[in-house]
């Protein structure tokens, strides 16, 4: 496994310059200027690498917190009780600020990584090389534009776009619909260019694929309610049988089911707190005994209740104290209690942690190999049977469906049955809390209950308010930096 991950670290991170300096974050060494470079097929990799290497800068992940599972039902803060209370606690209950940590550190990791994917995308056509390659590269970049653009989109609006590697230093917000046209030409481009994953071979794991493009415009049409969009490339996915769903449930997101068959796109990473680490995980890993981690992102009471009966997700979910994992028991943080009760009595917390990004070992540093599964194919499944259903057509929604139910059973036909109702409005009722259950602590809730309308029912008794919290607010640093260019979102 050791073997495998540093290979995939050669092709993702992207060393671009002689030492430990990146060129985009430093003035050009030597003849290495931005006039100069990239010129050569070599210079075309090392870019397109560097594109990668943003994925797992903590930073990206909306900010280095699990802000998007602490603002949904699924999840609190987490770690001890005073630990980041005054930065990351604000997310649990919407009191958050323009000024709230995070923010500008998300924001800014993004369009480090649009810089990068410019680079490449303006600059790699003028490279004499084999064309082929040159097309796949610049595919790569405009996928991950893409990428980066719709994390934009979804958490701050119509943003300012940007398209040349050296924009002019005051660039005002794009509409909303401006952005996701960008957002879909990207994805058009990438689909027509990227390769289907079976024709990469080992040492190109990890790059992005044709089923990635389409599996991400899916999401994206869902985002925009464009639910003919959404079944199309949902199907395109499904049917071109380059994915399936692992056995065993765990393996979705575990060490075993590294680029496996559920993987349509996901972040990787290697053991260690240095350059190709992905701190992710170590950010929710188990916090006092076995430290692996900080242990944020708190699994909630209602999340719990959520799951059916003897459902072996929500263990696949869900790391209990006393809990033994690889040989390992879950003891816990000695400062953080095992429950909160309110004044009724009534159990409101519990001490846990997300089990989708634990990692075998027994150290900090084991935890940064954990690889991000930022797109599965449970997941492609489940958009295909919600645009199916949106569609009109819940008799074929339903088979989609029910193979994500026929997974997490393993086997049990006493637990899961079959979904069989045709009615739309029960069955999206349906498909929503499969998703809940199916996709815990993996970022979608939030999104989701925002896109469907359902944020102000089930988050308002949180602190939810409509028209505010449907996006976040733009950071105050790059309003103040724009000297007005960039205006604050409404009620904001």
């Amino acid at each position: 496994m050791m073997n495998f991950k540093h290979v995939l670290l050669v092709i993702i991170v992207g060393v671009v310059v002689a030492g430990c300096s990146d060129f985009l974050n430093v003035d050009p060494q030597s003849q290495l200027t931005q006039e100069a470079f990239p010129t050569t097929e070599e210079d075309a990799l090392q870019s397109t690498n560097a594109v990668y290497s943003t994925l797992r800068n903590w930073h990206y992940h909306s900010g280095g917190f699990p802000i998007l599972d602490i603002m949904s039902d699924d999840a609190h803060k987490g770690s001890s009780p005073n630990d980041a209370a005054n930065t990351v606690g604000p997310y649990d209950d919407f009191s958050h600020s323009t000024t709230q940590d995070g923010l500008a550190r998300w924001w800014n990791a993004l369009y480090q990584g649009i810089r990068r994917a410019n680079i490449v995308i303006v600059k790699v056509p003028n490279i004499s090389m084999d064309e082929d390659l040159k097309s796949r590269y610049i595919a790569e970049a405009r996928f991950l534009r893409a990428l980066y653009y719709f994390d934009l989109a979804r958490a701050f609006g119509g943003v300012p776009i940007v398209t040349t590697p050296e924009p002019d230093l005051e660039v005002p917000r794009s509409s909303e619909e401006e952005t996701y046209s960008l957002i879909e030409e990207d994805l058009m481009f990438a689909m027509d260019n990227l390769p289907l994953k079976s024709e990469y071979n080992q040492s190109n794991l990890g790059r992005a694929t044709q089923g990635a493009a389409k599996a991400l415009l899916a999401r994206v049409a869902l985002f925009r309610q464009d639910y003919e969009m959404a079944e199309t490339y949902a199907l395109e996915v499904i049917d071109s049988d380059e994915y399936g769903l692992e056995p065993d449930y765990t393996d979705a997101n575990g060490e075993a089911g590294e680029h496996g068959i559920e993987s349509v796109f996901e972040i990787g990473a290697i053991a260690t707190s240095g350059a190709g680490g992905n701190q992710y995980a170590n950010t929710q890993g188990v916090r006092g005994t076995p430290n692996r981690g900080w242990g944020f992102n708190q699994p909630s009471v209602d999340l719990r209740e959520a799951f059916e009966n003897d459902d072996p997700r929500e263990d696949g979910t869900i790391i209990e104290l006393g809990d033994v994992i690889d040989g390992i028991e879950i003891i816990g943080d000695g400062n953080t209690p095992d429950e909160v009760t309110d004044d009724q009595g009534n159990v409101i917390r519990i001490e846990s942690y997300n089990r989708k990004v634990w990692i075998d070992g027994t150290t900090t540093n084991t935890q940064f190999g954990h690889n991000r599964r930022l797109i599965r194919y449970a997941d492609v499944l489940l958009m295909a049977a919600e645009a199916l259903n949106k569609n009109g057509k819940p008799a074929q929604a339903l088979p989609y469906l029910n193979q994500v139910r026929e997974r997490a059973r393993e086997g049990n036909s006493n637990i899961l049955p079959d979904i069989t109702t045709t009615d739309q409005d029960s069955l999206a009722d349906i498909i929503m809390h499969e998703r809940r259950v199916e996709l815990a602590l993996e970022g979608h809730r939030f999104w989701d209950l925002v896109r469907t309308g359902r944020a102000e029912d089930v988050l308002g008794p949180l602190g939810y308010v409509p028209g505010k919290h449907d996006v976040l607010p733009i950071p105050q640093s790059e309003i103040d930096l724009s000297q007005g260019t960039l205006t604050q979102n409404d009620n904001w």
